[in-house]
């Protein structure tokens, strides 16, 4: 192409569809486009229950895990310990946790599921576990075990550098 057919075509609106096949040989491209899907699909599940992915998955650990420690729950979430306070407050708020401080060390508290906790945690992993199955129903057992086992291998590599 002429350097005058170049000039003209970059001042050409782009009208074609774009594409992305570069980025598509890409796994964490294709990880990323994945999970902003599902990200965007668990949203619309745990909007019925006022949860958001972070809120969910800190109620879930704290109902798993009774007397967890906020500096546990953070380490767990991989999440700034002043951002886990923001999260922690909504759901102590909202009357789902208490904080009860330690008889081991009276500086720390203990994150505990109350009873309308745990009752929206039942709730909200039913139909989390029904989001899971739409989405990722096409696997079968061994490929879901193995797809989590790879995932699982992935996240330990990147956090090693």
């Amino acid at each position: 192409m002429t350097p005058k057919k170049m000039q003209d075509a970059s001042q050409d609106d782009f009208t074609g569809e774009v594409s992305d096949e570069t980025l598509r040989q890409l796994v964490g491209y294709n990880i990323k486009r994945t999970f902003n899907a599902v990200q965007a699909d668990l949203a619309r599940v745990l909007a019925p229950f006022d949860l958001r992915m972070m809120t969910y998955s800190a109620l879930v650990l704290i109902v798993d895990n009774p007397s967890l420690r906020q500096s546990h729950l953070a380490d767990a979430l991989a999440v700034e310990r002043p951002n886990l306070v923001i999260i922690i407050d909504e759901l102590e708020r909202r009357g789902l946790i208490s904080r009860e401080r330690l008889a081991s060390d009276r500086r720390a508290y203990a994150l505990v599921p109350t009873l309308p906790g745990r009752q929206l945690y039942e709730k909200a992993v039913r139909a989390v576990c029904a989001h899971e199955t739409h989405i990722f129903g096409a696997l079968d057992d061994p490929e879901t075990l193995k797809l989590v086992a790879a995932l699982r291998r992935f996240e330990q590599r990147a956090r090693r550098r």
